[in-house]
């Protein structure tokens, strides 16, 4: 199936939800959701958001934090993905696969990725009358996908967890279950579609993803049928959407063999491709913005924006302190 493309969503009568870029905020081996507390966690991630972003994160995250990488100035969320490398097909070696901004983003987006917040449905349909979407609550956290995802029956049943091989940034061609087996002229493209049903009472739930329900059956932003008993609140389906920028290695790439990238827990093929949230909108701002009916992007001025050359500036430490760029032996914490 085709995803979406930009062109197309800025030429459409689009009228409902959120899209905007976030610039990257770092990359490191944290994962305050599946892994908190502890320092390393077991693989790369690559993050983006607001500067309370640490090893632990817990209640209200939009009240602690003081800057954040996305253009929406009240979004101290955090969203994160595993990273992409290059495993080098003659001598084993990894090196990290850098992210480019996606289209059509406010200007100086730095890498990173882009991010919707919709109402369950596809671009060109406004259903707040029919169905009223809710905010995530402060505390609010949730995974999709899974590491431990190795059959490509598995990696189907994931709706919404696809790759694109890109001829452009504006050409993305099919939507894919794994890896492109070619190198692509404008890179690798990763898509992360989370669940929107809540269950009204959990702000997380053991494996982060059963307080959550998904009733997407089809790939793409796409329109959901009703949620069920057991999960009853509609909330915003949430997208992220980051650009791996794998034309640096395409002549590395040696024709007719298998494809050479690999997520940073290693895996098998793309199938693994998963991706965590921590909600930290300050106080009610993404509720005024999902109330806002017939608009699309910024929230026709019901939540505040600011420049990217300001949202570059905001910085996390690096808190693990090792490499994880350049030509490596081995994949940070991955045992050889």
């Amino acid at each position: 199936m085709k995803s979406i493309s930009i062109a197309a969503a800025l030429i459409a009568p689009v009228q409902a939800g959120l899209r905007f870029g976030c610039s990257s905020l770092t990359i490191q081996r944290l994962d305050p959701v599946v892994e908190p507390g502890q320092s390393p966690s077991a693989h790369v991630h690559h993050i983006v958001g607001g500067n309370a972003f640490n090893a632990t994160m817990t209640g209200d995250v939009g009240a602690r934090g003081t800057c954040t990488t996305c253009e929406m100035a009240e979004d101290f969320s955090n969203y994160w993905t595993a990273v992409l490398y290059f495993k080098h097909p003659t001598n084993g070696s990894y090196h990290r696969v850098p992210v480019k901004n996606n289209a059509a983003l406010a200007a100086g987006t730095t890498g990173g990725m882009t991010i919707y917040y919709t109402p369950g449905h596809d671009f060109s349909t406004d259903a707040l009358k029919q169905q009223y979407i809710t905010a995530f609550p402060p505390g609010f956290r949730m995974t999709v996908g899974s590491p431990t995802t190795t059959s490509l029956a598995q990696a189907q049943g994931h709706i919404g967890l696809r790759f694109n091989c890109l001829q452009t940034l504006l050409n993305r061609g099919p939507e894919m279950v794994d890896f492109p087996d070619r190198p692509c002229p404008a890179g690798i493209f990763a898509v992360h579609h989370f669940p929107a049903c809540w269950d009204g009472k959990n702000l997380d739930s053991p494996d982060h993803q059963s307080h959550m329900y998904n009733t997407i059956t089809r790939d793409g932003f796409t329109n959901a049928p009703p949620c069920p008993a057991s999960h009853p609140v509609r909330m915003p389906q949430l997208t992220y959407e980051t650009v791996w920028d794998t034309t640096k290695f395409n002549s590395l790439w040696p024709s007719g063999t298998p494809n050479p990238f690999v997520w940073s827990f290693e895996g098998t093929r793309g199938y693994g491709t998963h991706a965590d949230y921590m909600f930290g909108w300050q106080g009610d701002s993404l509720q005024r913005a999902m109330n806002k009916s017939e608009c699309f992007y910024d929230g026709c001025g019901s939540i505040k924006k600011q420049t990217m050359a300001v949202a570059n500036k905001c910085t996390v430490p690096d808190m693990v302190g090792e490499e994880t760029d350049g030509w490596l032996t081995k994949l940070p914490g991955m045992e050889m």
